[in-house]
């Protein structure tokens, strides 16, 4: 070999020295991985671009997994929130004018399933159905069966039937609080209150008021209001008086064989309704009959011709124009004819009546002629403003549209003025009747307690105070020597008119179906409380000679509720009080 030469511009081959490779530790493996990941240099960007893509699918493998496993598994919160969300909301209490409880919620279980998490459909129904007797299978199994999230198993069950279906021990059946509707005193003054669905939502009476006031709207906005930030609704009714009108009320009923009645009981000074009862009537806490109709609200959704009561309305309106006073001579020497049409009266005097005797009398013919007076337009006007003509509105949705004739000419008014032929609710016609006593306003019935000042803010005065007193002496004199003896109660000094009305089936008048009505105010002095019964078609018994006009059946039992409720209302009886004592109008 030859000797190296370092000034050999030639030098030979130059041989690179190669070390051995020594196996690298994983470590430094993944530190140099990591030292390539942060290098910029374009031939050693392969590896950050893998991490990258890798990272990416990794992080949506791990989202679409979760959303798969949510898809897959029931969301009991979610679940828990909806069915929350459909549980019935609270309402107000309703109380009456003394603050007894009417109307109250409750705190009750519901029963829901969710049927993705039943393992078995077939052996729930079997068992759900065995300690739920009221459950229907079928549907029952065909709820279990569907694809929404909850379904209602059952609402408001009792303690009993929670306990019984917790032991069953079945996944998925879920108990949740909700709330339900409950009236203490079952049917008591049922019509007046209505009732609620099974999610405490407003069906009819002063519940479906209620909603109508604004609570349906935020419920259904989705605010979820507790009880106690509810203020009590409190209504004119008192609640031991209305017990002692509905007793009083199905006794007269029961007595006289009668289909149904109503009963009222109205402060003249405000229109506040005191008492209210219809029978037969309905429990608002299981309200299955409430659409029977023959259990509706006689006093506010039937109409009825209401016979001599009218009587009272026609003399008034014949007063107050002028066309005549007390004094005043009405020729009922004989029937009153319009073609081949026959007006008589029941008891026919055959002679000249005055005001009070037409009254007292109660003679269709003395009362057609004084329509007549008046004339038909001036009839027509007369009861239009008293309200006789359009329908009445109360904070109670259910209320009937008058029965009018479509053409109105003469005989209609001779009829009308009698009680026929015109067909008005009950309580409408409390009304007017409250007018004639109160010294002439037209206040507007209510079922919410109030003032006479409030009263009387939009109440029209329609007749002149003179024919009010005029109207209150001839409903005292009725009380005393006419139809109306039956109220004639020592200490009570009450007026009142009586009213039968044959009834009109399938167009026609049946002489043997009446209905009977009777009107009375108290103390007639000064009028504060007015009474309206009504009975359909009672009976004559042994007692009343066969009889089935008003003074033998609703007479009695008005009788009855006066002397009964006179001391709730507090009106002691004044003894020694005389007919010298209120003297007669000077007419």
């Amino acid at each position: 070999m030859k000797p190296f030469d370092p000034d050999d511009r030639h030098p030979g081959p130059i041989v690179h020295m190669i070390e051995p490779q020594v196996p690298t530790p994983r470590g430094n493996r993944f530190m140099a991985f990591v030292r390539n990941l942060m290098h910029t240099r374009i031939d050693k960007s392969t590896h950050r671009i893998h991490f990258v893509a890798f990272a990416f699918v990794g992080l949506y493998a791990v989202i679409s997994g979760k959303l798969i496993w949510l898809g897959m598994k029931p969301d009991t919160q979610s679940l828990r929130r909806a069915a929350s969300e459909a549980v019935s909301a609270s309402r107000p209490d309703v109380i009456d004018r003394n603050g007894d409880v009417l109307a109250s919620d409750v705190k009750t279980m519901s029963i829901f399933a969710e049927p993705r998490r039943i393992i078995d459909k077939d052996e729930a129904v079997e068992l759900l159905t065995a300690v739920l007797p009221g459950l229907n299978a079928r549907e029952l199994r065909e709820r279990l069966g569907s694809r929404k999230g909850f379904v209602w198993i059952k609402r408001a069950v009792t303690p009993k039937e929670r306990q019984e279906v917790f032991r069953l021990g079945l996944p998925g059946i879920v108990f949740v609080p909700e709330n339900k509707r409950v009236y203490p005193n079952g049917p008591l003054a049922s019509h007046v209150l209505g009732f609620t669905n099974v999610d405490n939502h407003g069906i009819a009476g002063i519940e479906k008021f209620i909603d109508s006031q604004g609570l349906g709207d935020l419920n259904r906005a989705g605010f979820q209001l507790a009880a106690s930030d509810l203020k009590p609704i409190q209504l004119s009714l008192d609640l031991r008086v209305t017990h002692a009108v509905r007793d009083e009320l199905q006794k007269g009923i029961e007595r006289y064989k009668a289909l149904g009645g109503s009963a009222a009981i109205m402060d003249v000074n405000t229109g506040e309704v005191i008492a209210l009862a219809s029978l037969p009537d309905y429990d608002p806490n299981n309200p299955t009959d409430a659409l029977d109709p023959n259990r509706i609200n006689r006093m506010s959704v039937g109409t009825y011709e209401m016979g001599s009561t009218f009587k009272a309305l026609t003399l008034a309106m014949g007063i107050d124009s002028g066309k005549v006073n007390l004094r005043t001579s009405i020729d009922a020497r004989s029937a009153l004819r319009y073609g081949r049409f026959k007006i008589g009266d029941y008891h026919a005097q055959n002679r000249a009546l005055t005001i009070p005797e037409v009254f007292t009398f109660s003679s269709n013919v003395g009362t057609a002629r004084v329509a007549l007076m008046v004339g038909v337009e001036g009839h027509k006007a007369f009861l239009r403003k008293m309200g006789q003509l359009d329908r009445m509105r109360t904070e109670i949705p259910e209320s009937a549209e008058p029965q009018v004739p479509r053409n109105w000419g003469e005989l209609n008014t001779m009829t009308i003025a009698f009680g026929h032929g015109l067909a008005v609710a009950p309580l409408q016609a409390m009304m007017a009747v409250a007018a004639l006593s109160n010294g002439g306003y037209l206040i507007n019935p209510t079922f919410l307690k109030r003032s006479e000042d409030d009263a009387k803010k939009d109440a029209p005065r329609v007749i002149k105070p003179e024919t009010s007193e005029a109207l209150r002496y001839l409903m005292r004199l009725n009380a005393e020597v006419g139809s109306a003896k039956a109220i004639n109660i020592p200490g009570y000094y009450a007026g009142g008119k009586t009213g039968t009305a044959e009834k009109v089936i399938h167009g026609r008048y049946v002489k043997d179906r009446v209905l009977t009505t009777f009107t009375a105010t108290w103390p007639s002095d000064k009028p504060k409380y007015l009474y309206m019964t009504v009975m359909d078609e009672p009976q004559g018994l042994p007692e009343t000679h066969g009889l089935r006009t008003a003074g033998w059946n609703v007479g009695v039992v008005t009788g009855k509720l006066i002397e009964r409720t006179g001391p709730l209302l507090g009106g002691p009886p004044r003894l020694g009080i005389g007919m010298a004592q209120s003297g007669s109008p000077g007419h």
